[in-house]
């Protein structure tokens, strides 16, 4: 059905101020998944727990605490977590961060190096040091390659953050990094992304980044950020599994993932299954401009105040059999020259809910779940089902 308003780009893009909805502990969360959803033959009904990839590494293991760290949440323990990275041989090996809470100070920040395991106990946290900076990372993985970070949890500064300018305080970094795993770990509260994948240049003076590749991501929560939860930026074959991205807000875009890759560079094979994402300020998934070959597949999309899935020039896309519900706008846009998508076997109910107001809710038309504009082509729609409350 072709889009009729030509505003959505400016609504979209407009600032809005607001307090994100408290994130749910991260057991709860987990309980909740694990339980029979309403719609008990859709995605998240009994999450799959996958096996991430395990990536090379030497065996040497070193603890933060012998290397200075004190996990006291008052001393600055950036520099300790440095000497324990650094001190690894060549051939890499596992720094092991013990239960405590560990100030990091994310202008310093943690840099990563290849073959290493960055191993967190559940009962670990990471906080980061309140700070000014526009831009500032608490982990920060450059141009690495077989690398894991695992366990515990990242705290952003955004409650505590000392200035009001920037959008890149992330919690977890990844530029022009290969093989990468990221699992089982807590990310809340930046002032930025909770976790931002994009390319690097390898010298200043390079033209031409170099893409992330082979990075991957299971059972991560990444909740109450203030750009985004996930951002994938420059990059090839990023892999996202069971995930949770949640209650995004404060600066726009303020979706659950945004795959949007800095002018002229694009996102090639992203693959998004069996994951949660609600609650967010914008909308629950963007593709913006340059994102070829993404698939989203078995997951729930609900309760965010844009668009469920709103897509934006992209290219060669499938979005099949996810829960697509209770959204503020459309279930499913695409618009602007959007070409080759097929959208098949998914399951709305409730979207267009900011367009509706406070109406009862009622039989939907279909434009209130899925839209196309008239200069995209190549798009199949199949096998959908509307299941708002007049039909059932």
């Amino acid at each position: 059905m072709p889009i009729k308003e030509g505003a959505v780009t400016s609504r979209l893009r407009r600032r809005i101020g607001c307090v994100p909805r408290q994130p749910i502990d991260l057991l709860r969360r987990r309980l909740l998944l694990a339980m029979p959803l309403a719609f008990a033959a859709g995605p998240l009904a009994a999450m799959a727990q996958r096996t991430a990839p395990r990536r090379q590494r030497g065996a040497t293991r070193i603890d933060v605490r012998s290397t200075g760290a004190r996990g006291d949440g008052m001393n600055d323990d950036t520099a300790a977590f440095q000497r324990a990275i650094d001190s690894l041989p060549e051939d890499g090996g596992t720094v092991a961060v013990p239960a405590g809470s560990y100030v990091i100070d994310p202008t310093r920040r943690v840099v990563l190096r290849s073959r290493m395991h960055l191993d967190l106990a559940p009962d670990a946290r990471l906080l980061a040091k309140p700070n000014a900076a526009e831009r500032a990372y608490v982990l920060e993985g450059a141009r690495v390659s077989d690398v894991e970070i695992s366990g515990g949890r990242i705290q952003g500064d955004r409650d505590g953050h000392l200035g009001d300018s920037g959008e890149w305080g992330h919690g977890i970094a990844l530029y022009g990094a290969r093989r990468v795993t990221v699992r089982d770990i807590h990310v809340s509260g930046c002032w930025g992304d909770g976790i931002a994948i994009g390319g690097k240049r390898a010298k200043k003076t390079d033209k031409v980044p170099e893409p992330s590749e082979d990075i991957v991501l299971v059972n991560v929560v990444s909740t109450g950020n203030r750009r985004q939860a996930l951002t994938i930026g420059h990059s090839r074959g990023v892999r996202v599994y069971d995930c949770q991205f949640s209650d995004t807000a404060g600066t726009m875009p303020q979706c659950g993932i945004d795959l949007e890759a800095d002018p002229p560079w694009n996102v090639e094979r992203a693959h998004i299954e069996n994951c949660r994402i609600h609650g967010n300020h914008g909308s629950g998934i963007q593709i913006y401009h340059r994102v070829r070959g993404v698939t989203i597949r078995g997951c729930t999309i609900e309760d965010n105040r844009g668009y469920g899935v709103l897509a934006i020039e992209a290219a060669d896309g499938t979005i099949e059999d996810n829960e697509i519900r209770d959204n503020g706008y459309t279930g499913v846009l695409l618009r602007t020259r959007t070409r080759d998508f097929r959208v098949s076997g998914n399951r709305f109910r409730g979207n267009s809910l900011r367009r509706r107001g406070d109406a009862k809710r009622a039989k939907l038309p279909v434009g209130a779940h899925i839209r196309q504009a008239e200069d995209t082509s190549g798009i199949t729609l199949a096998g959908n089902q509307f299941l708002d409350d007049a039909d059932r």
